[in-house]
Parts: C-alpha cells; structure tokens; sequence
C-alpha cells in the first residue's frame, strides 16, 4: 500500500491523485489560487493591517467557490466510477 495523501494543500492533494489519474491542468492551476487563500483568510493579523474580512472582495469569494465546487465535483465524479 502506497502512502497517502494528506495536507492542506489542494494543488499538491490534486498533483498525487494525477499519479494515478488524469487531473486537468486548469484544475491544478484554480487549486493553486486556492491554496493562497487558505491561511491568510484565517488568521486575523495575516495582513499588515487590517482583517481578512476586508482584503477579499465579494468577486474572489464567489469564484474561489467556484474554483472549489469543481474540485469537488470532479472528485466526486471520479469517485462514482471507482
């Protein structure tokens, strides 16, 4: 049994599934927005000043979720067909 993947990191979760198989490239690249967004929205003193709340815009919220449905939607289709 190989190891597993595990982490935080969306793109490098995607990059270990493409071993075995095949992940589209666009996919990798929005989880790679995604990943930049991960601990800077969470802690409160990530900016210079300012919270979080107030360095993302309504625009990035709606499209990092959609960046993060489709992620999920291609994992749950491959899933379906395992």
């Amino acid at each position: 049994m190989g190891a597993e993947a595990w982490g935080h990191s969306v793109a490098d979760l995607l990059k270990e599934l493409a071993k075995k198989h095949d992940v589209p490239d666009e996919l990798v690249e929005v989880a790679l927005e995604l990943d930049k967004a991960y601990i800077p929205t969470r802690y409160p003193n990530a900016h210079p000043s300012g919270s979080p709340r107030s360095r993302y815009t309504k625009a990035e919220a709606r499209r990092l979720i959609e960046y993060a449905e489709r992620i999920v939607k291609f994992c749950s289709d491959l899933l379906s067909k395992i």
